[in-house]
């Protein structure tokens, strides 16, 4: 029942995309925010959040030992051709046998990683009047929000969260981003610049791994036009976490996500096989999760 702060994510998605799916301009029912649930103190949770028995998490004693791989970067640009081989194959089998893993060394200084974290966390501990000027609506999702989806009536996720777009640049607004506390638009930007670089460094990995030319998948997603969003979830106390989530279980769309997790609370789980594996985030580790649209483009150029 611990309190889960932002992970923070960044997802890398194709410009090309175009979806032309008509959304209100306004949710169709009121907007709840779970935090304000949580400050309640209420011992149970609306049915509204009660997720059906084959939903519920999963708590498998027997994967506590069991982890995402954890990658080393630090030699994949700098080290020798041997080297370098050695990393790009651990990515491989990562991609392969799992779709997730967390990268070390990977070039962001932990002081970027944990004042990203840390800002973040400040904006949520705001109070609420402040965050509801960024209220957001279902056309762009881009605000302070509490759920995906404008089904009227569907069980939703125990979380809040903040949206916002990074790239194209068009799209990037600094005014639809908190302007309190102080130097998260700064610290928000610099850090999705790294992400946006770690991003372009796997996507050029991909391509070798899977033959084809360095900057295939690059030219893919829109090369110097890439599309990242962000965004930031926030799970509060649950008074009865066996029957919600913070996040149904899902498979990400875009091409990669990165995960920010918070080091101190285990919420994470992935699925391989038929078990759900709890991750274990490393010191200053950026987690990496493969999203659907790079396994349909691997998936094509293995024949399988």
């Amino acid at each position: 029942s611990q309190t889960l702060d932002t992970p923070n994510l960044i997802s890398l998605v194709s410009t090309k995309l175009n979806f032309n799916m008509e959304l209100p301009s306004d949710w169709l029912e009121p907007i709840v925010r779970v935090q304000t649930l949580s400050d309640t103190g209420s011992p149970v949770i609306p049915d509204r959040y009660i997720k059906p028995l084959s939903q519920r998490p999963s708590f498998n004693i027997q994967s506590d030992s069991q982890n995402i791989p954890i990658i080393d970067l630090y030699e994949l640009t700098k080290g020798s051709a041997t080297t370098q081989k050695a990393i790009m194959d651990q990515i491989s089998i990562a991609c392969r046998e799992w779709g997730f893993f967390q990268v070390v060394n990977h070039g962001i200084s932990g002081e970027l990683v944990d004042g990203t974290r840390e800002i973040w966390k400040e904006f949520f501990h705001q109070p609420m009047e402040v965050k509801q000027n960024y209220a957001n609506a279902p056309k762009t999702y881009e605000g302070y929000g509490s759920r995906l989806g404008i089904q009227k009536g569907a069980i939703l996720d125990w979380s809040d969260y903040f949206f916002l777009h990074y790239l194209p640049s068009k799209l990037k607004n600094h005014n639809k981003w908190p302007s309190q506390p102080p130097f998260l638009r700064g610290v928000t930007e610099e850090y999705s610049k790294e992400i946006v670089r770690l991003g372009n460094l796997l996507l050029w990995v991909f391509s070798v791994n899977l033959g084809l030319q360095e900057d295939y998948l690059k030219g893919a997603f829109g090369g110097d036009d890439i599309g990242a969003c962000l965004r930031v979830n926030f799970y509060p106390k649950c008074p009865q976490p066996d029957l919600t989530l913070g996040l149904s279980s899902h498979s990400d769309p875009g091409g990669m996500t990165f995960l920010l997790p918070d080091e101190h609370v285990s919420g994470l789980q992935v699925r391989k096989g038929d078990e759900w594996i709890t991750v274990k985030p490393a010191r200053h580790a950026i987690i990496v999760n493969i999203g659907d649209q790079i396994q349909l483009k691997a998936r094509f150029f293995r024949g399988s």
